[in-house]
C-alpha cells in the first residue's frame, strides 16, 4: 500500500491543522491506520491509530486529548485533526498502515508508512 500525507504547514501555538493521508495500491479497509511523527533529532514516535472499521481509536498519552484521528473508507483516506497545537508538536508527520490483528499502539506495530508532511508550530 502506498501512503501520501498532506496538510502540513506553519501555525502559531494554539492553532489547528488537519492532516490527510491518501492510500492506494491496497485494500484500505483491511488495514489499521495511524499517524507517527518525528521531531528534529528525535526518534519516530507513535501519535494515534484507528481500527479497520474506524470504531476504535488509540492515542499517545502526551497528546492530552488535543488530536483526533478518523478515516473514510469510501475515500481511502485517514485524517488527523490537531487542535491547541504546541511548539513541541513540531515534527514531520507520517501516515502509517498495519495489517496485523489488534490496534497499533506503537510505531513498531505498523508495516507501511509513506512520505511525511512537515508541521511547524511557532510560539
Amino acid at each position: 500500500v502506498q501512503l501520501q500525507a498532506f496538510g502540513g504547514g506553519s501555525v502559531q501555538a494554539g492553532g489547528s491543522l488537519r492532516l490527510s493521508c491518501a492510500a492506494s495500491g491496497g485494500t484500505f479497509n483491511s488495514y489499521n491506520m495511524g499517524w507517527l511523527r518525528q521531531a528534529p533529532g528525535k526518534e519516530r514516535e507513535f501519535v494515534a491509530s484507528i481500527s479497520k472499521s474506524g470504531v476504535r481509536t488509540y492515542y499517545a498519552d502526551s497528546l492530552e486529548g488535543r488530536f483526533t484521528i478518523s478515516r473514510d473508507n469510501a475515500k481511502n483516506t485517514v485524517y488527523l485533526q490537531m487542535n491547541s497545537l504546541k511548539p513541541e508538536d513540531t515534527a514531520v508527520y507520517y501516515c502509517a498502515a498495519g495489517g496485523r490483528n489488534g490496534l497499533p499502539r506503537s510505531a513498531n506495530d505498523f508495516d507501511y508508512w509513506g512520505q511525511g508532511t512537515l508541521v511547524t508550530v511557532s510560539s
